[in-house]
């Protein structure tokens, strides 16, 4: 349980690190080696071929130290399998023998003591029979064949071969047989054979003086931790995964209040490291983990220290750590120039708190100038953006609609910056409003008033416009805001995040608002459920989906899908049904808003009408997909649709026919994603009964479906349209950002004044509101 407690001068530890790798006895090759230096990244561990995984004894021991936990040993065969059978060469260093022999001579002993305490005692005396104490090295000559045949056992089951080897740190200062031991290995990895290796602790000596990391280029072998790094190294091999009961090193006693977990340790920062106590089982502790993976870190090796124990995340933790997955702590010999995601996180919940405490007309102030600067450095934002639409072209990688969505121009520019003035002037009123006020008893009053979430994570795809937009509602509610934007927008969204910070930094609050730049993948921000506290995903269903499934205990605000729907009545107006269903489906068919499925009443079939719509589509060069009653009217009909649940997101739409108003909303309620459905129709009856009875976010009569949106809202902007009926519904402007947290103002009040026999009674008593700032 390895913490740092401090950071000092790293000259020592530098020198130290510079060796002469060919005095090493088991090593002849020099430092830059053919298999290359360690991974910088945890996203390059996918690409790691050759992996050692180190089993601590706590990992492979149950609780009470005697036998196996075999459902956590089982777990880590089937992962292991997996990746072998993905063609990776994987080895195993374990522990347990010791643990697997002590089982079975206590049981033996217990089996010999109650047949003799049967023959002289009788059966009352087992209880008090003592079980001797047990020497390890006689428990390991009794439990390695156990272990072994049970490996075999159950990696059999995935038709993988497995191998044996019992080493000494004997057998790596004879060059002999170092090198036999190297020929082995590299045999049983060609005939893709998984080598599980081992201390041969029946026999292993006592350990030697430490002098590893103190001037001698010799790690010894004393336990699996430093085994596992000698192999790691002289296998050349690009991981080494050492699995214990600690999640990795912390900045603090692990336990302590404020302990962090790091995640990513940089061993040229520090030059002394603190260790906690020692695992329960085995001889390594931290101290030994850590000094090993330094040891192969700096021969080439990329090392993860993690928890092999924790039952959530033991089924996966292997997989985990090789698809780069932000598990346990990881060994970089690079360190990045700007700050982590955690720290970004937490500089931005510090600027958010700062940011709430001023004055609402200096939250607007900043927003204001946020918008003079939209405006006034137009020419390197186009320039900058130039840049990312070219990159993006030559890549080939982006849909045209997700290319129309990266593209900036002037009038966005000015309609971004009217949007910002908008939120700026509704701002005013926004953080410490009173919504309500009771009169609790006598002196003893009781406020609810709004307040910021929080921090706020906000990802989105391809769209720059929407990093101001967010930033400007997260400066008006006071949130503190973590921005992910995507690679292809790096550019645009590099220079609009610097705007920001200079708007922010007239009230001394450039933290709040951070862009990660680093190479954080979505799952992982999704994990840091102690530094944010609602995520915000901008862009396509899947984008969403995939948020909401990796989010692990933070809200997720948004909307999985924007299936909207259009319905046209029997007394819809012809003037007005095409001109609605084209702006509906062609203005920008790549947004949420956008019209997907047409629903149309069957007496409007083969009318006048009817061909009007088709025609129309026809122009747009929109392709209609039949819905099956649509499809059963038809002798030829357009391809049927293969799933009403379609979000197109492109110049595509089902047509299906209804048979009334209850069955649209009833197509809308089975079909649809609660986002956005409209009716055409001049009986405003038939429209009020829609109007009332359509259970989505936003329901229209008469009105483009393109309407749903923030800025059309009169928001100034959105942070994105929520379908969820907690919190937020519909276009989320600053008042989606907003909860609310009770001031009671008293004067020696207890509640014991309130009982039956008390002095006081409860009042409850609604008083006024405070007079909104009018300006």
């Amino acid at each position: 349980m390895g913490y740092l407690p401090s950071v000092s001068s790293n000259s020592q530890l530098r020198n130290e690190s510079i060796r002469c790798w060919s005095n090493i006895p088991f090593i002849t090759v020099p430092l830059s080696r053919t298999h290359g230096k360690s991974f910088a990244h945890r996203s390059e561990l996918k690409h790691a071929k050759r992996i050692v995984v180190k089993l601590g004894s706590a990992v492979v021991t149950r609780g009470d130290e005697c036998g196996l936990a075999l459902g956590r040993l089982a777990s880590i065969v089937e992962q292991v399998s997996m990746l072998q059978n993905q063609g990776r060469e994987m080895m195993i260093v374990t522990s347990g023998a010791v643990a697997f022999g002590k089982q079975r001579l206590r049981h033996e002993i217990l089996l010999s003591q109650s047949v003799r305490q049967a023959l002289h005692s009788g059966q009352s005396q087992l209880k008090d029979m003592a079980i001797p104490v047990l020497e390890a090295r006689a428990c390991a000559a009794a439990g390695q064949s156990g272990l072994m045949a049970l490996y075999e056992a159950m990696f059999t089951q995935y038709s993988i071969c497995a191998a044996q080897i019992l080493v000494t740190n004997l057998d790596f200062h004879d060059e002999q047989k170092r090198r036999n031991l190297n020929g082995t290995l590299h045999e049983l990895l060609r005939m893709n054979i998984v080598p599980i290796i081992n201390t041969n602790d029946a026999v292993v000596p006592p350990p030697e003086p430490n002098s590893d990391l103190q001037g001698v280029n010799v790690i010894s072998v004393k336990d699996n931790d430093s085994l596992a790094a000698r192999l790691a190294v002289e296998m050349k091999t690009d991981l080494l995964i050492v699995l214990s009961d600690v999640e990795g090193l912390f900045d603090s006693p692990p336990g302590s209040d404020d302990a962090k977990l790091i995640d990513i340790f940089y061993p040229g920062d520090q030059q002394s490291v603190t260790f906690g106590t020692k695992s329960r089982v085995g001889m390594g502790g931290m101290e030994a983990k850590v000094k090993a993976a330094l040891w192969a870190l700096q021969g080439g090796t990329s090392v993860v220290i993690a928890n092999g124990t924790h039952p959530k995340i033991s089924g996966h933790v292997i997989t985990d750590i090789v698809e780069g997955k932000k598990v346990g702590t990881f060994f970089s010999e690079v360190k990045p120039a700007g700050p982590t995601v955690e720290q970004q996180a937490e500089m931005a919940r510090a600027g958010g708190r700062t940011l709430a405490a001023l004055q609402p007309e200096q939250r607007a102030e900043i927003i204001y100038r946020l918008a003079d600067l939209l405006t006034d450095q137009r020419e390197e934002i186009l320039l900058a953006n130039k840049k990312d639409l070219q990159e993006a072209e030559n890549k080939g990688r982006l849909a045209l609609p997700l290319l129309k969505r990266l593209s900036l121009s002037t009038s966005k520019l000015n309609s971004l910056a009217i949007g910002l003035r908008q939120i700026a002037a509704s701002s005013r009123d926004s953080v410490g409003r009173v919504i309500r006020r009771t009169r609790i008893a006598k002196d003893l009053d009781l406020e609810q008033v709004t307040v910021p979430i929080g921090v706020l994570l906000v990802i989105f795809e391809s769209r720059p416009d929407c990093l101001p937009q967010v930033s400007a509602l997260a400066i008006a509610s006071g949130n503190g805001l973590l921005l992910k934007g995507g690679k292809e927008a790096a550019h645009s969204n590099q220079i609009l995040h610097h705007l920001t910070q200079e708007a922010l930094s007239v009230h001394g609050v450039r933290d709040a608002v951070q862009l990660v730049n680093t190479r954080e993948e979505v799952e992982d921000l999704c994990r840091l459920d102690k530094l944010i506290d609602l995520i915000i995903p901008r862009g396509s269903s899947q984008l969403v989906r995939n948020i909401q499934k990796a989010a692990k205990g933070i809200p997720v605000m948004g909307h999985s899908e924007g299936i909207c729907h259009v319905y046209v009545d029997t007394d819809a107006s012809v003037e007005k049904v095409t001109r609605i269903i084209r702006d509906s489906k062609c203005e920008y068919p790549a947004a949420c808003n956008a019209l997907e499925t047409l629903l149309i009443h069957r007496d409007l079939l083969r009318t006048p009408l009817f061909d009007q719509i088709i025609d129309m589509l026809r122009v747009e060069q929109v392709k209609i997909h039949a819905g099956p009653k649509f499809a059963s009217y038809l002798t030829f009909s357009p391809s049927e649709v293969k799933s009403l649940r379609t979000e197109y997101g492109d110049l595509e739409c089902c047509i299906e026919v209804v048979d009334s108003v209850q069955e649209a909303i009833e197509h809308i309620h089975k079909y649809g994603s609660s986002h956005t459905d409209v009716i055409i129709t001049e009986n405003e009856k038939t429209a009020e009964f829609f109007l009332q009875h359509v259970d989505s976010a936003c329901v229209f009569w008469n009105a483009s479906t393109r309407f749903s949106d923030g800025y059309r809202f009169g928001l100034g902007a959105e942070v994105g349209i929520s379908t969820s009926r907690i919190h937020a519904r519909g276009p989320v402007g600053i008042e989606g950002l907003l909860t609310t947290k009770w001031l009671l103002r008293g004067d020696n009040h207890v509640v014991s004044d309130f009982s039956e026999h008390g002095s006081m009674k409860y009042l409850h008593e609604s008083l006024p509101l405070p007079q909104r700032n009018a300006s």
